[in-house]
């Protein structure tokens, strides 16, 4: 009887807790999917007008601009992290860098990189925080400047070259996982 009372009153007790974090994987969800859809719409729209060399703009300083917006509006700190960065900013931390690592070896076991994420309450510096990431599989437009070099414009190469002399955020194919949507909030 012992048993049973102490196992339930652990359960009650963990319930709110898991019932918390599942709405904050949620939300996250709901932040995370909102952006990537309309950088691939504002990247097409650059490409239509004056060809990849365009997308660059696009990467380098609208992304991070629209990142910034829909963190202000969601209270969510967002950003795009790499293993394999073009941009300096986007080095993932070590939560982020084993996250990544994971959806690897998750892609290499099979699974589709639309699908992986990861959310998760954490400690941070001795604050509690949620992170979550969802991977961002390569998509057809993005091998224009993300693609192996055969892909990759002379251009493209010149312009990734003279603004990023240390880029590693080549040789992709489409639907390989580019890198992932990272965001995080103080609980």
């Amino acid at each position: 009887m012992l048993r049973k009372t102490a196992l339930t009153l652990a359960l009650a007790c963990a319930l709110p807790a898991l019932a918390a974090e599942d709405t904050l994987l949620v939300e996250a969800r709901s932040v995370a999917t909102a952006i990537p859809p309309k950088l691939l719409e504002v990247l097409a729209e650059e490409i239509a007008k004056g060809g990849p060399e365009n997308a660059i703009g696009v990467c380098r300083e609208k992304a991070p601009a629209m990142a910034k917006a829909a963190s202000e509006k969601s209270g969510w700190a967002i950003r795009r992290v790499s293993l394999k960065n073009r941009n300096a900013k986007a080095v993932p931390d070590a939560w982020e860098k084993a996250v990544l690592e994971d959806f690897d070896r998750r892609v290499a076991a099979g699974e589709k990189p639309a699908t992986l994420e990861k959310g998760e309450a954490v400690t941070v510096d001795g604050k509690p925080m949620y992170r979550y990431m969802k991977a961002l599989p390569t998509q057809e437009l993005c091998v224009q400047c993300h693609g192996t070099s055969d892909k990759v414009s002379p251009a493209v190469q010149a312009r990734l070259r003279e603004l990023y002399p240390d880029d590693k955020a080549t040789g992709f194919n489409v639907g390989a996982i580019r890198g992932a949507i990272t965001i995080k909030k103080p609980l």
